[in-house]
């Protein structure tokens, strides 16, 4: 998946894939996991417990509630 070719959220996945060495698809289930939850309680459990910048993961949390309906 090349940046160029993804918008929105998507755009930011090869550099966490890089950055933090997991596939999106294992962050994704991380936060599927803790389902149900509030969108910045995702996002802040990423920050807290993997160390991960706000933007890559408010992208995850994004993409995994778009996809949930939510």
């Amino acid at each position: 998946m090349s940046a160029e070719s993804s918008k929105g959220p998507a755009s930011y996945f090869p550099s966490i894939e890089k950055k933090y060495g997991r596939p999106i698809n294992e962050w994704e289930q991380i936060v599927r996991d803790q389902l149900p939850a509030k969108h910045m309680e995702l996002v802040a459990m990423l920050k807290n417990n993997h160390g991960m910048g706000h933007g890559h993961a408010n992208a995850i949390v994004a993409h995994v509630l778009a996809a949930q309906g939510g």
